[in-house]
């Protein structure tokens, strides 16, 4: 047993040890890489639990990257999952940054090192783009969470306002939604894919949820 928990941690430290290279555009372009390790390759969590994941990773203080690692690895393996993961994902960036620091002493004016770094730029554009559709696909399945969203972005952008109130804002709006539209008898929905059916039973009315494909 103490054999196999110690091979998880290696894997562990291992999967989140290539991820961190990944660090050049900041935590959130990781989400995509991680995404493919630890949903599509080792199957560690569900596709549709990685947006719960990401979404309580960037609610919480420190890097988002960080967090995430940080959630899964103690999913896996429990604090010492945590350690490996949080150890392997930052080890490349302490490397790469200490690297990159001398290396600029000595190169930060060569042309060649500045278009090199304004590819970076560019590519790391495109990876946080990719996230923020991934996150938008699972995350946005109504027009209530259509309207949030869009309305968060616009808010964000036009006003100096700290994006943790508009992390608390969001969470008061879905316990809000959710009342209303059980007080007038609408049904609701919290996931995508799945569609609520509700039942009656004593004079009350409870809701059970199916996927909607029908599995």
């Amino acid at each position: 047993m103490r054999k196999h928990h110690l091979h998880l941690c290696l894997d562990i430290f291992w999967t989140f040890l290539k991820i961190g290279p990944s660090t050049f555009g900041g935590g959130y372009a990781m989400i995509p890489v991680i995404e493919r390790e630890v949903v599509e390759k080792r199957e560690w969590v569900k596709q549709d639990e990685i947006s719960n994941i990401i979404s309580i990773a960037g609610s919480a203080p420190g890097g988002i990257g960080i967090n995430a690692s940080a959630f899964i690895g103690y999913r896996m393996a429990g604090i010492s999952g945590a350690a490996a993961a949080v150890i392997g994902i930052a080890l490349p960036t302490f490397l790469i940054a200490l690297t990159l620091s001398i290396f600029l002493v000595f190169m930060q004016a060569d042309p060649k090192v500045v278009a090199a770094f304004k590819g970076i730029h560019g590519a790391i554009i495109g990876l946080i783009v990719l996230a923020a559709y991934n996150m938008a696909r699972s995350a946005i399945f109504d027009k209530t969470t259509l309207v949030t969203a869009i309305s968060t972005v616009a808010i964000l952008l036009l006003l100096p306002i700290n994006p943790l109130f508009m992390i608390l804002i969001g969470l008061f709006i879905g316990f809000v939604f959710v009342k209303v539209k059980e007080t007038f008898g609408f049904q609701i929905s919290l996931e995508k894919g799945k569609e609520p059916v509700h039942t009656s039973y004593n004079g009350y009315t409870y809701y059970d949820y199916y996927i909607a494909d029908g599995i």
